[in-house]
């Protein structure tokens, strides 16, 4: 377990299917890349990507990501409905980080969240953290 003290924050960028964040998942490469009004964005530390988005496709954002040499460190966690194994093993092959199946209950959903949290926040050493 990480000390609070020696904690530093990180960007999280959720790229999620539902209404609320739509406008966001359409941008999602833009807020990466910090182009078209999202100069000033952070560059987010991990990514949760949803696969199921309205507009572009969640495995076209991933592979963009994976394609492009300053994003293709961001780790990538696919965070989404599908149980397919077709979507798990195109989602490896685009490389992404890890592949979680969304539970529909909100008890379980928090319980992933959690996990992911202690699992990428207090385990995990992420690339910007390497250079330090």
């Amino acid at each position: 377990m990480i000390d609070a003290a020696d904690a530093t924050p990180i960007n999280i960028l959720m790229v999620e299917d539902n209404d609320g964040d739509a406008r966001l998942a359409e941008e999602a490469i833009d807020f990466v890349r910090r182009q078209n009004g999202f100069a000033d964005a952070p560059r987010p530390d991990l990514i949760l990507l949803d696969l199921n988005l309205p507009k572009k496709d969640g495995r076209e954002v991933l592979a963009e990501l994976k394609a492009d040499d300053d994003l293709k460190t961001i780790p990538v966690v696919v965070l989404t409905t599908s149980k397919a194994d077709e979507d798990i093993l195109e989602s490896y092959q685009l490389h992404a980080n890890c592949y979680i199946t969304k539970p529909v209950d909100l008890d379980k959903f928090l319980n992933i969240v959690r996990r992911l949290e202690n699992f990428w926040l207090s385990i995990v050493k992420l690339p910007f953290r390497a250079a330090v």
